[in-house]
């Protein structure tokens, strides 16, 4: 396992790597866990290198406090990657990430018109701001996201595209504890009684599929699905519900109808103050 902090650091590790290597990128904020694993052997299975990149990226939080409270957790991520051989973790600072104070504006096409984008203003922008950076310093052939952060993974895989960056976008599932709950660094901020309770984010998420697979369309429609799933999950009295939309899984637009879309995703975000967890199901 190699560590660099800096992009130069980086490119003298990259110079010994062989002729022949197809780098794989998994990219993280750190407090790493069994889903960013999954993801790290993903990669491994699929390319002869791998790099995972640890930095806290501010640009995506429309929140100090939410920045202020992140995990940090250097130290215990590189010992959960030691398991690896031949990795190397890039974990560089803020100066070595954005060496100058602009901040571009991306058109996302109405990718975040709905969902996580109004409900954070600029998120998606900090977001795609970090990864085109840090795949311009990595220099990947793939690169590995979970589906957990659905419309940021339809948002990456856009604008890797856009952008005309020749790296390969690989989802990857979501990867959950045994009780449902979608593994998550902001898990840790939970309380013992919300870590008890959330679960039933995803409980109400699998109702809801198998409602969709034996009532619609004929005696359910989208809005009175996502109705019927907001008011399970606020019958807990410790979540709070900040949305739910079922979407067609392309567009990101949220259904009127059923036949509207080939693909459909049923997408939730919902607090268990102050932490905020988000989720979601394929429907079809």
């Amino acid at each position: 396992m190699q560590i660099c902090t800096s992009a130069e650091q980086y490119y003298n590790i990259l110079r010994l790597f062989p002729e022949e290597y197809t780098i794989g990128f998994v990219p993280t904020m750190g407090a790493l866990h069994q889903g960013h694993i999954s993801l790290v052997k993903e990669a491994k299975q699929k390319c002869n290198k791998v790099v995972v990149s640890i930095f806290v990226n501010p640009t995506q939080f429309n929140n100090k406090q939410d920045l202020a409270s992140y995990p940090r957790t250097l130290e215990e991520d590189c010992k959960l990657l030691s398991e690896f051989e031949d990795i190397t973790i890039f974990a560089p600072n803020v100066d070595e990430i954005y060496p100058e104070i602009t901040i571009s504006q991306y058109d996302m096409d109405g990718l975040d018109k709905n969902g996580e984008g109004p409900r954070r203003p600029g998120h998606f922008n900090g977001v795609v701001q970090v990864v085109s950076r840090l795949f311009d310093i990595i220099k990947p052939h793939m690169a590995f996201f979970g589906e957990k952060d659905f419309q940021q993974l339809a948002i990456i895989t856009h604008m890797s595209k856009k952008m005309g960056y020749p790296i390969q976008i690989t989802p990857c599932p979501t990867v959950r504890e045994s009780d449902g709950l979608a593994m998550s660094s902001r898990n840790k901020l939970l309380t013992s009684e919300q870590r008890e309770i959330a679960p039933k984010i995803y409980k109400a998420l699998s109702l809801a599929k198998y409602l969709y697979d034996t009532e619609a369309p004929e005696a359910i429609t989208p809005k009175l699905l996502a109705d019927w799933v907001v008011e399970q999950i606020n019958k807990e009295k410790l979540l709070e519900v900040e949305y739910i939309e079922i979407v067609n899984a392309s567009s990101l637009e949220i259904l009127n109808n059923w036949s509207d879309a080939e693909h459909i995703q049923l997408c939730a975000a919902v607090f268990a103050h102050p932490v905020r967890l988000i989720d979601n199901i394929k429907l079809k």
